[in-house]
């Protein structure tokens, strides 16, 4: 008798038959919701549970295999055997084979072994599993964390900031290559990292760190991009329990966590989704919708609603079972166009005629809402590089939803012009402005990330041109530029303090470097730049609205000088910014002033703690009644070169400019 024929009670009669408890998870309400392609909690449901049946130990399994003849869980227990413990077909048509193993649970080695369609025997790791063995291995690990946290408080305060303004700084870092151990080989583990990295990160003054992928991988050099365990933390480091203690420790300390997050593809590693059973399951079958020609891997069907389940499923296991803050998604522009990196006759149009992805736009903005709907106090972040409207605003208003968009344009831009030699930058001036033009469009952050500093691209460092002092002042200078400018923000780990050769996650970052003055000044440097930022409403207050930035002069493009105010709700928050990009100094550069008063200098990347010639304002300046750049009343101070100076108003009465 087949199962997919017979009622729920024949289908237990059949598993008494086999000496198999007649159990499961999934109740009718589950069952309505797979249906209907709206059950997010698949986790729940899906995958191995060890349980407690009848007095009895062992382990639930279900997993989803619609085209597979035959499925049966094998592993440690069974010597890998695929017949002593052959999984049941659910006879509701969900395609879901289930089935409970007394006598095992956590720890357990498994995996599924299915026979195709075709007559193949596939031995697939489980989709669900909480736990994997360390790659190259490749089996399921029964799995049931516990842990106990500690971060109420930090929970409650987040919950109370939801949809205020706030400051995102955000430190990027690859787990395994922060730092390594003595003998510059091994990574540190989850554990280890709460005494190293928290401490560093909390000095620093980072209001965030971005982790990037730390679902299980197979092969380490993809930097954790090409997944094949979406619901566990790679073991490489130690137990998901020891990930959940790091997140916490970051927690307990004021830092929130922020996961890159990889729905655009997947790796056709032979014990992963790919030919799951037997078919293209997560992905499309034409390889003009389904094979991604920058990664060599395959793309997710986004118009099948069991793929849609268990990607947003994935997204709110992470901030559910994990606390996660955040999710930065990769990739969002190889979701958004059919034709992405693909030429004429390599990808089909849509319904339209057209180049969006439509499935992959109501993917998203589903995942979206689901997660702000369940945790408005967590942040989504899109990594999108086209002009596609609207990321960042609500779907309500016909968005995708994100909370924030990368700003690769400023990226790109900004690095294109800091490597110019100073003496040919007046004539690419428009290259450092242009960004306010589109500035407010969305939601944006600043990124300086890992793809910056990889693929022969070179340190930060190596960017600015000139000798070492120009070129730390240099480095200081775009620091500078960037905390002030308008968005949040994202640096790569070693950029803070002027890593000097290109990321390797073999070599892990060079902390040696930090004996010598010129990178400790950077590192103080960012220090003071995030703690100012963090401490200044004009910085972040208004960060993504036009009233927060205003320019005073941006046409200075013979002294390569820019000057801007940034403001908070209130006058009195307002800080004046002057970038030079020239190593002239300028010692008494004149510029419009928005209000009369004292103003104070606040911050200036030329002290000589940074590394710099100690040129400084450290007297308070009154401002004159003098009109300068369309402005009753002017500033005169000292610019250092290759400099960034900001100014404040002294806390006094002030008379506003009418």
């Amino acid at each position: 008798m087949h199962p997919n024929d017979t009622t729920i009670q024949q289908y237990h009669n059949l598993l008494e038959m086999q000496n198999v408890k007649p159990h499961t998870l999934l109740t009718d309400f589950d069952i309505e919701l797979i249906r209907a392609g709206k059950h997010f909690r698949l986790y729940n449901k899906l995958g191995s549970h060890p349980m407690q049946l009848e007095g009895e130990w062992g382990t639930f399994f279900a997993v989803w295999a619609p085209s597979a003849l035959e499925v049966s869980v094998v592993g440690n227990f069974n010597f890998w055997s695929e017949k002593t413990h052959k999984l049941f077909l659910r006879p509701d048509g969900t395609g879901i084979w289930e089935g409970w193993v007394p006598g095992i649970g956590k720890g357990t080695l498994y995996k599924y072994s299915i026979k195709s369609a075709d007559k193949r025997r596939l031995s697939k790791g489980d989709p669900f599993a909480r736990y994997w063995e360390v790659p190259p291995n490749t089996a399921s690990i029964v799995w049931d964390p516990f842990y106990e946290w500690k971060d109420e408080k930090w929970l409650k305060k987040r919950a109370e900031m939801a949809g205020k303004p706030q400051p995102y700084s955000v430190y990027e870092v690859h787990l395994g290559s922060w730092r390594k151990k003595k003998d510059g080989i091994h990574s540190f583990s989850y554990l280890e990292l709460i005494d190293e990295m928290v401490p560093y990160v909390k000095d620093m003054g980072f209001t965030h760190v971005e982790f990037l992928p730390v679902m299980e991988h197979p092969y380490f050099p993809s930097w954790g991009y090409q997944i094949t365990g979406y619901f566990a933390t790679s073991s490489r480091f130690g137990f998901p329990e020891d990930f959940m203690a790091l997140v916490d420790a970051f927690h307990q300390a004021g830092i929130g966590v922020i996961l890159d997050w990889v729905p655009s593809h997947f790796p056709y590693d032979a014990h992963g989704l790919a030919d799951f059973d037997g078919t293209h399951l997560y992905d499309h079958a034409d390889p003009r919708k389904g094979f991604h020609p920058d990664w060599k891997s395959a793309v997710f069907n986004y118009g099948r609603w069991e793929v849609r389940s268990f990607l947003i499923s994935n997204a709110l296991f992470w901030l559910e079972q994990f606390h996660i803050d955040g999710l930065r998604v990769d990739a969002v522009a190889s979701m958004l166009y059919l034709d992405y990196s693909r030429k004429e006759g390599e990808w089909i149009p849509n319904q339209y005629g057209g180049r969006e992805n439509l499935e992959a736009v109501s993917f998203l903005k589903e995942f979206n809402e689901m997660a702000h709907r369940d945790h408005p106090d967590v942040i989504t972040i899109a990594e999108e590089s086209t002009a596609w409207p609207s990321v960042s605003h609500p779907v309500s208003e016909g968005g995708l939803g994100f909370d924030q968009k990368w700003m690769m344009g400023w990226m790109h831009d900004t690095l294109k012009y800091v490597q110019l030699d100073p003496l040919y930058r007046k004539d690419h001036h428009h290259e450092l402005t242009f960004s306010l033009i589109y500035a407010f469009s969305e939601n944006f952050m600043l990124p300086l990330s890992h793809d910056e500093v990889v693929h022969g691209k070179g340190p930060l460092i190596d960017k600015m041109p000139g000798d070492e002092w120009m070129r730390f002042a240099g480095l200081r200078a775009m620091f500078g530029y960037m905390w002030t400018h308008p968005g949040a923000h994202l640096l790569f780990m070693g950029g803070e303090f002027g890593q000097t050769s290109e990321w390797n996650i073999e070599r892990g970052l060079v902390w040696s470097l930090l004996k010598y003055d010129n990178h400790k000044g950077v590192q103080a440097w960012v220090r003071d730049l995030n703690h100012f930022y963090t401490n200044s409403k004009a910085l972040y207050e208004q960060q993504f609205k036009e009233h927060g930035f205003e320019w005073i002069e941006h046409a200075d493009w013979q002294n390569s000088i820019i000057t801007y105010m940034r403001r908070g709700v209130k006058a009195e928050d307002t800080v004046l910014v002057v970038c030079n990009f020239t190593p002239v100094a300028r010692e008494q550069y004149s510029f419009g002033c928005p209000q009369s008063g004292t103003w104070v200098e606040v911050l200036n990347s030329d002290e000589e703690k940074y590394g710099g010639k100690g040129i400084l304002n450290d007297k308070p300046i009154k401002s004159k009644k003098e009109e300068k750049h369309g402005r009753k009343f002017s500033l005169e101070v000292k610019v250092p070169p290759l400099a960034v100076v900001v100014f404040a108003l002294q806390k006094t009465k002030a008379k506003k400019e009418k």
